[in-house]
């Protein structure tokens, strides 16, 4: 064993209270990196932490971070970090994927027993994963965060997606249960052959996204003044978000509305060409915290287009910061929006409405201020707090269950 191994083994063996677990969550992406999956752990981590758990987190090294165990370094999201080697993931050379062996996982977890693991992704790192846990006997699950399957059309590996689908289905049928963020999500799962699954949701901080938070100084710098419209996207700039059809909403909403200005928060591989073709778009990039949510409140019209998301917490958070928000009656806005009462929701199939609806909101002021009122209102009630009772409740065995087990071990 090595001397890192004997080292986190020492740290991470402290005593565990009847009430504190030891609880491991494994992804191949985490704070500081800005993505939803990330944001989520984040939430789910600090959450854990707070409920007295002890957090321990296998993730890739990100840059130039070093890897191997360490001890405290994001202590306000978890107890230990375990960083493994990395590669650029194709498409999105800025992210990395995890490399390490299941016999190196079980060195580890022999000598750490967790008493559960959560599962967060179903790449190499989360394969390896598995199968340590398999091969210990230890409770695992896992979490259906992003659309591989569906991804893959988007970046011309089509042709891969039946081969993914089927990885998937047995990938999430090794775990005791599959994490999914909506009812309809979970219809889909099902049909894809995976056969326990449990719908955990996400929530939303109010106090950090409000609209209160909304700033006139910022709102200047883009050109507007308080009764001009603009309209947000937050979120990566990448294939899969179906920018394109937020860009023809903006053009023909430019169209009745000159003075309407087109504002991205978020960065990805379409940056660069949608800059260069659109140079009167307003490109803030990443943005975290509360510059993040002074970004949201300052905006009017929030368009949601895309259609591989599971989740999309930017809805969420959108709702939060009072915006009128578009999106597909799919992932977040399936369940928390009421058309034409606190957003609006289009049918899936419906570009063309999505455009429509789009155009004839921006033109509405009252409308906005209406349905992004209600769309506050809504937000006040989706905490993050029950959401973490309930990842407990669907992914730690009782205590009396994992006694048992170490007695038979």
């Amino acid at each position: 064993m090595t001397d890192t191994l004997r080292q986190s083994a020492a740290v991470a063996s402290a005593t565990v209270t009847p009430n504190r677990r030891n609880i491991t969550i494994v992804s191949e992406t985490f704070p500081p990196e800005i993505n939803g999956v990330a944001n989520t752990l984040k939430h789910l981590c600090q959450g854990l932490t707070e409920n007295g758990h002890k957090v321990t987190v296998v993730r890739p090294g990100q840059g130039d971070e070093p890897t191997g165990f360490r001890e405290g370094e994001h202590a306000h999201l978890c107890h230990n970090e375990w960083r493994t080697r990395s590669l650029p993931i194709p498409g999105y050379s800025e992210l990395q994927f995890g490399v390490i062996t299941p016999a190196t996982l079980r060195r580890l977890w022999q000598q750490v027993r967790p008493d559960s693991i959560y599962i967060a992704t179903q790449g190499p790192l989360g394969l390896s994963a598995v199968l340590a846990a398999r091969k210990l006997g230890l409770p695992v699950s896992s979490g259906f965060h992003t659309n591989f399957h569906s991804y893959s059309r988007y970046y011309r590996l089509g042709a891969f997606e039946p081969l993914l689908t089927r990885y998937g289905k047995w990938f999430h049928n090794q775990t005791s249960t599959t994490l999914v963020p909506t009812r309809k999500m979970q219809n889909i799962v099902r049909n894809m052959g995976i056969t326990n699954s449990s719908v955990w949701s996400r929530g939303v901080d109010c106090q950090r996204f409000s609209p209160e938070k909304r700033d006139q100084a910022l709102r200047q710098q883009w050109g507007l003044s308080n009764h001009e419209c603009a309209v947000l996207y937050v979120g990566r700039l990448a294939a899969e978000k179906n920018l394109q059809l937020a860009q023809k909403c903006f053009e023909q909403i430019r169209h009745q509305n000159p003075s309407a200005r087109f504002v991205l928060v978020g960065d990805g591989p379409l940056r660069q060409r949608l800059q260069a073709k659109h140079r009167s778009y307003i490109f803030c990039g990443n943005r975290q915290g509360n510059d993040l949510a002074r970004h949201y409140a300052s905006g009017d019209v929030f368009l949601f287009p895309s259609k591989t998301d599971t989740f999309g917490n930017v809805v969420l958070e959108a709702m939060a910061s009072g915006l009128a928000v578009v999106a597909f009656d799919d992932a977040a806005a399936a369940e928390h929006i009421n058309h034409m009462k606190n957003g609006l929701k289009i049918d899936l199939s419906d570009d063309q409405s999505f455009i429509k609806q789009s155009i004839a909101l921006a033109g509405q002021r009252q409308l906005i201020a209406t349905l992004g009122r209600e769309a506050r209102s809504s937000a006040l009630k989706l905490g993050w707090k029950s959401q973490i009772e309930q990842f407990e409740r669907l992914t730690i065995p009782p205590m009396k269950e994992l006694q048992n087990h170490d007695i038979e071990q």
